[in-house]
């Protein structure tokens, strides 16, 4: 129970919270929930990348036992100690924006936008429709799973690191010792999951195979119903039709063991899963905000760029293929943005958000 409650904290609560740091980037004075929360894990997981991937370059433990004496067998710099201090430096921002913008009044909450009878009896029964689809995708998500040949890679790993206190020093297939695995640590997504693992006390298996779905698929909705807001913005109206639309998609989308409605449903454990059906469509949604404020002639603040520079890093944590993706999209953006609106300028920190992945596809390269 008291692992349940840690998983609930850390992938509900903790989030929403670090998503007042960039509380304001959609509406002044509006907190949409599944943005904060989409945000604020956004943040973490870009800060978990961010710290991770060194430390697994540098053959670091992955996490401090203070039970023990710290010495070189257990150091105090470890994965654990570091990226808990990180996140707890988010949580303490996240939380300081909350309180300076209820303090002025500036922000109020809502999971729903526009949600009233005034809409109609059928806008009301769509939304019912999409929480009953969501709640079979997720039961379906969790009861009917299957392993496949990556588990036993994947899987591996996140439970191997958790047992063995190293970070892709160990064969996943045999538990034997190895030289580090750098293309796989430059995608530490696995360490994610045991992460997890370690602070809940729940094993990793469990979590890759229960928690990480309960808390992916509907993050990715999450996503559509931001991208669906901007779609239906003249017809708010349609915005349920669209995401009951979206998971009738998903629903029959098991056309192949490789699409990506099969990997949010079947595999939504997996790095890869993640990149194809949160962090690309978040990156696309934050496309969206940066060419509406140039459409409009408006300044793009820093938080925003903010926002796409941790998506980046995201992708980047969940496949190693990320980097080339998120680049290529982010370029041909970038060039679009500037042919169209005549603002060459966006260039420029276009090109700055890209420089982690960049850095990532080098370090692939030389390694």
């Amino acid at each position: 129970m008291v692992g349940v409650i840690v998983l609930l904290l850390w992938l509900v609560l903790i989030p929403l919270v670090v998503g007042g740091i960039t509380a304001t980037v959609v509406d002044g004075r509006r907190g949409n929930l599944p943005f904060l929360w989409i945000t604020g894990q956004l943040i973490l997981w870009a800060g978990f990348q961010f710290v991770c991937v060194p430390l697994i370059l540098k053959e670091k433990r992955f996490f401090t036992d203070f039970t023990k004496p710290i010495n070189a067998e257990n150091p105090l710099l470890s994965l654990g100690t570091l990226y808990l201090a990180v996140a707890a430096v988010f949580l303490c921002l996240g939380l300081i924006q909350h309180v300076r913008c209820l303090r002025r009044n500036k922000i109020s909450y809502c999971v729903v936008s526009g949600l009233s009878k005034e809409n109609g009896k059928w806008y009301l029964v769509l939304w019912c429709v999409f929480w009953v689809l969501l709640l079979f995708q997720m039961f379906q998500a969790v009861f009917m799973t299957y392993g496949d040949g990556d588990d036993a890679f994947y899987v591996a790993v996140s439970t191997i690191a958790e047992e063995s206190n190293t970070m892709y020093q160990k064969l996943p297939y045999t538990g034997g010792s190895t030289g580090l695995d750098i293309r796989h640590g430059l995608a530490p997504f696995p360490i994610w999951i045991a992460f997890l693992a370690r602070i809940s006390g729940v094993p990793a298996v469990t979590v890759a195979h229960v928690a990480a779905p309960l808390m992916l698929i509907p993050m990715t909705y999450g996503i559509y119903y931001l991208i669906g807001g901007k779609i239906c913005r003249k017809h708010s109206e349609k915005l349920p039709l669209f995401l009951v639309l979206t998971e009738l998609l998903v629903l029959f989308g098991d056309y192949s063991l490789y699409s990506v409605e099969n990997f949010m449903i079947a595999r939504s454990r997996q790095g890869k899963a993640a990149l194809g059906s949160i962090v690309i469509p978040a990156t696309i949604y934050l496309f969206l905000l940066i060419l509406e404020r140039l459409q409009e002639n408006r300044k793009i603040t820093f938080r925003l760029w903010l926002l796409l520079l941790c998506c980046i890093f995201t992708g980047c944590m969940c496949s190693t293929l990320g980097a080339v993706l998120l680049c290529m999209i982010t370029g041909v953006t970038a060039i679009c943005a500037a042919v169209s609106y005549k603002k060459w300028r966006i260039l420029i920190p276009m090109a700055l958000c890209c420089v982690p992945a960049v850095c990532y596809a080098i370090i692939y390269v030389l390694a």
